[in-house]
C-alpha cells in the first residue's frame, strides 16, 4: 500500500464516523472525526476508558488551529516553532468540537502534526481527528505495532498499513495555556 492509498481509505473511514488505528508522530493512535460525538463516544469505549479523561485532537496547521479554537494565545505559535518534539497544548474555549471531547473546564489539547502522513490525511479531511494511544486505558501504550492488543486493532474500522516495522517515539509533551497567560508543563 501507498500513502495516498491508505489517507483515501482513513478518510473514508473517518468521513462515515468509524475509527482508524492509525502511526502518529509519536505513538499508534486510535483516531476519528474529533466533530463527531457518536465517533468519540466509540473511542471511549473501545479503550474503556471513563469520558471525563479528555483526549488529544490533531491538526494539520496554524490555520486549522485557529479555526477550532476560540483565542490562541500567542505564546503558543513560540512555543510550537522551537519545540523540539511533539508538543500538545491545552487551550481554552475550543469551538465546533464534539462536546464530548472537551474538558470540564472547557479545554482542549492539540498538537500541530509534522508527521506526513497525518498532516495530509488531517489536511485532506478539513477537520480535526481524535489521537489517543492504542492500548486500554490503565495498560502500557504499545511501542510497536505489533504489541497493540488485539481487542483494539478489532474493535477498529480501519488499521493504517504504514510505519508498522517502526518503534513508536514517547508521547507528546503537554502544556497548559489559560487566556490569562498562564503556562504550566503537564508532561515533559
Amino acid at each position: 500500500m501507498n500513502i495516498k492509498d491508505e489517507t483515501n481509505n482513513a478518510l473514508i473511514t473517518l468521513k462515515k464516523g468509524g475509527l482508524i488505528l492509525y502511526p502518529t508522530d509519536t505513538v499508534w493512535g486510535i483516531g476519528c472525526d474529533a466533530t463527531n460525538a457518536i465517533a468519540v463516544e466509540k473511542v471511549f469505549k473501545l479503550k474503556q476508558r471513563s469520558d471525563d479523561k479528555s483526549l488529544i485532537c490533531l491538526v494539520s496547521d496554524f490555520k486549522m488551529l485557529n479555526e477550532f479554537i476560540e483565542d490562541v494565545p500567542e505564546v503558543a505559535y513560540d512555543i510550537l516553532k522551537y519545540a523540539a518534539k511533539p508538543t500538545s497544548i491545552i487551550y481554552d474555549d475550543p469551538i465546533r468540537i464534539a462536546e464530548n471531547i472537551i474538558a470540564k473546564d472547557n479545554t482542549l489539547a492539540m498538537r500541530v502534526v509534522k508527521d506526513d502522513f497525518c498532516k495530509t490525511l488531517i489536511r485532506k479531511f478539513r477537520k480535526p481527528i481524535v489521537s489517543t494511544s492504542a492500548n486500554i486505558s490503565g495498560t502500557p501504550t504499545p511501542r510497536t505495532y505489533s504489541e497493540i492488543d488485539p481487542l483494539i486493532l478489532e474493535g477498529v474500522d480501519y488499521v493504517v498499513n504504514l510505519h508498522r516495522d517502526k518503534k513508536n517515539g514517547k508521547p507528546s509533551a503537554i502544556i497548559k495555556l489559560g487566556n490569562d497567560g498562564s503556562v504550566k508543563v503537564i508532561r515533559k
